[in-house]
């Protein structure tokens, strides 16, 4: 069956959590955290869940999914016996580090009256502690899929136990290549067991996946697809790359923002951000795929504390960060997928607080604001800075240079240097080897 064909649970009746027939214990843990009234998706999901269907749920950032999940999830593993050597009976799977140790680090605290327990594994770290946790015995493994088959393959742990699977951001492990590791996964999971699917945005890629592994699942629907939350103000600003930096200072100083998180394109220009910053006396940290682990924990943690005021990020987080009443976010450089850039600014906004998301957009980024304009469905609300302003104007057929149209020219460039080699297909230079010897040896250990 074509899951795709199920009914969509789409509206909201204003339930308390009691009312969803969670228990007292979890309902204590939950009023701990704050949570008054659960959320739409909370509202819609835990029935269901609870009932042991399986769910296919579209769910963007900030609608408090991660709860809807792993609350039924709790009460079905602690209403069931386990050996006491507790084998792992259910698997969440993240496509980042830090998208994992959020959801672990919400499971400790909604389990906190609860007999259960609960690991996480990523890499980046050496794996020991993640290997002595497991021998401990735990109920829930939280886990991106890498250093899940690795510790597999190794003979660290057994799959052959789990009785529920979550896929969490599955669209974004698409995305990011995983569309192999979630197959060999599948294939380790004993067939009968509950599956979860939430995921962002419904592609072809998506639905399937879910045709795959999902049993007669109930589809449900938090917020349209690709939407943004009305809490959260939107505005561009026009301005020239060449004063992108200095612009941003200013309006962190004159704003005296104090929690201000920053969107880059690349890895480098975030690290040349945070310097400029920090020479402005403006207290930045970069988190990225090249940082160590230990180095990107300490980032976030800074920025949680408040001794780290901008954190500047690349898309690889834009998923993965959990930053509670997060009041500003600005796109330094627009996303290439207008996707991303809802999920950028749904980091603020979230929980039913107000949020401000800010662009700064440089004449060739306009054919990104048409794109994300088109997505949204409404127009996003232009402003200049006196002192910023643009000084080109670009024509409306003007389009920026996309991924593809860079590695053509890439392409190009190669068949010309090919072509100055000599006929008999000499080498060249000990000097022009040793440099590609070395650019190849430089990627390879990236």
């Amino acid at each position: 069956m074509n899951v795709f064909e199920k009914d969509i649970i789409s509206k909201q009746s204003f339930m308390t959590f009691k009312e969803l027939g969670l228990q007292d214990n979890i309902l204590k843990a939950v009023a701990e955290k704050g949570y008054t009234k659960p959320s739409l998706i909370q509202e819609k999901a835990i029935p269901q869940i609870l009932q042991g269907k399986d769910i296919l749920a579209s769910a963007q950032t900030g609608t408090g999914k991660t709860a809807g999940f792993t609350l039924p999830m709790l009460q079905k593993l602690e209403a069931t016996k386990h050996p006491k050597y507790r084998p792992i009976r259910a698997l969440i799977l993240t496509p980042t580090r830090e998208l994992a140790a959020q959801i672990y680090d919400n499971i400790l605290a909604y389990s906190k009256y609860l007999d259960i327990r609960t690991a996480v594994i990523f890499g980046g770290v050496k794996p020991a502690k993640q290997i002595s946790a497991i021998n401990r015995g735990i109920d829930i493994l939280v886990a991106t899929p890498g250093r899940l088959l690795d510790l597999e393959g190794q003979n660290k742990l057994s799959l052959k136990r789990v009785e529920f699977l979550v896929l969490d951001e599955a669209d974004r492990m698409l995305d990011m290549g995983f569309q192999r590791d979630i197959n060999k996964i599948l294939a380790l999971l004993p067939k009968n067991r509950q599956n979860l699917l939430f995921s962002a945005t419904f592609s072809k890629e998506i639905k399937k996946l879910a045709n795959g592994f999902l049993t007669n699942p109930i589809m449900v629907e938090s917020e349209p697809e690709n939407s943004t939350v009305d809490k959260i103000t939107q505005k561009i600003i026009r301005t020239d790359k060449s004063k992108k930096t200095d612009l941003i200072i200013k309006l962190i100083k004159d704003g005296d923002w104090q929690q201000v998180l920053v969107f880059t394109r690349t890895k480098h220009g975030a690290n040349r951000l945070v310097k400029k910053m920090i020479s402005k006396g403006v207290q930045a940290a970069a988190i990225h795929g090249n940082k160590s682990q230990g180095a990107r924990t300490k980032a976030l943690a800074g920025f949680k504390d408040g001794s780290v005021r901008v954190l500047v990020a690349t898309d690889i987080a834009a998923r993965g960060l959990d930053i509670p009443l997060l009041p500003h976010v600005i796109n330094f450089e627009l996303p290439n997928i207008a996707e991303d850039y809802v999920h950028r600014i749904g980091r603020t906004g979230r929980a039913g607080a107000n949020g401000e998301a800010i662009s700064l957009v440089s004449s060739d980024e306009l054919e990104y604001v048409r794109s994300i304009e088109k997505l949204l469905g409404d127009k996003l609300k232009m402003e200049i800075i006196q002192d910023f302003e643009p000084s080109k104007i670009t024509p409306d057929n003007e389009k920026p240079v996309t991924k593809d149209q860079r590695q053509a020219k890439q392409k190009q460039f190669r068949q010309r240097r090919d072509k100055r080699k000599s006929p008999q297909g000499k080498a060249t230079s000990n000097a022009s080897q040793k440099k590609r010897s070395y650019s190849k040896n430089r990627n390879t250990n990236r």
